[in-house]
């Protein structure tokens, strides 16, 4: 594992140097970056959650890409058969319209991804935004920031997506992306304003103030590259917890109407009795499609806490 790490390494140095050619200090910059790099992918790979948390990862992002291409049926095609257990030609079983649950359980693969990626993506913006003016700013602009910040920590977050997506009034996908990314932020706002607290207190940045740099600049070139691998690794878990957090909504039928989502086949197998009537396929698939996907990204993000912490690498 370590002699193709340091191959990938020394590939992705040569492509960089060639790439900036034109430029030697650009060149030399990038690199350093790729070594950088390189030693990451092999931190990162040398742990076996790591491996295991990309492989499940890309099965299930092939799954969703791929779709048509693994299920001959339409998600809302109705058969004869009605809540029927799994056969050769429904391999999940069928159900109370008659629709194929393997459909509609790889089908509802992809749309979960996306309010997982989106949403994190969302709350990583906001986080991030709030976490370096009130980190860097610090005064009572920070103690106005941390407060409000503390309303959304204080508040349970179950409770806060109900309500926002109860008053929003509409249940599609960009809305359920919208509610599960701004109810998700606060996080990530009090870990890059605690590392934010100790950056700006170095001597580089005392440096580049004394030369009048400002503060955008300040912000930009050297305090936030350095609060990158943290927010990287939070981004990880909260695409898992953005997953769960679309799967709970939409079992309490505050979820997305108009795509299939896991959670909505989940909760459409709950209110027909699909844990007592069956077919059991039917609660029990798109669930475990959950567990794994959720499992598959907290793996990588317990993986990429033992390459940002060096204390829990095992010698």
């Amino acid at each position: 594992m370590k002699k193709k790490s340091m191959r990938f390494e020394k590939l992705l140095e040569g492509t960089t140097k060639r790439v900036f050619s034109f430029n030697p200090v650009l060149s030399e910059k990038a690199g350093l970056s790729a070594r950088n790099a390189g030693r990451t992918v092999d931190i990162f790979m040398a742990t076996w959650m790591g491996r295991t948390g990309i492989a499940i990862i890309l099965f299930f992002i092939a799954i969703a890409l791929g779709a048509k291409l693994f299920v001959p049926y339409d998600q809302y095609a109705s058969f004869t058969d009605i809540q029927k257990g799994p056969s050769w030609e429904h391999w999940f079983g069928t159900d109370n319209s008659g629709r194929d649950v393997f459909a509609q359980t790889v089908h509802g693969t992809g749309p979960s991804l996306i309010i997982g990626f989106v949403a994190m993506a969302m709350s990583m913006f906001i986080g991030t935004v709030v976490g370096l003016a009130s980190g860097y700013w610090g005064g009572w602009k920070d103690e106005l920031i941390m407060r409000i910040n503390d309303v959304f920590l204080s508040i349970p977050w179950l409770v806060l997506m109900i309500v926002i997506a109860s008053i929003w009034g509409r249940q599609d996908l960009l809305s359920i992306i919208v509610v599960i990314g701004i109810t998700g932020w606060s996080t990530t706002a009090r870990i890059v304003r605690s590392q934010v607290l100790s950056l700006k207190t170095l001597q580089f940045v005392e440096h580049a103030k004394a030369i009048g740099s400002s503060e955008w600049h300040i912000i930009r070139k050297h305090i936030f590259p350095n609060v990158v691998p943290l927010i990287f690794a939070n981004a990880i878990l909260t695409v898992a917890i953005a997953i769960l957090s679309e799967s709970t909504l939409s079992f309490l039928r505050l979820g997305p109407k108009d795509v299939v989502t896991l959670g909505k086949v989940l909760e459409e197998a709950y209110a027909w009795n699909a844990a007592t009537v069956g077919p059991y396929s039917w609660i029990i698939m798109p669930g475990l499609f959950i567990v794994f996907i959720v499992l598959g990204f907290t793996f990588v993000g317990y993986a990429m806490d033992e390459v940002l912490n060096p204390k829990l690498r095992k010698r």
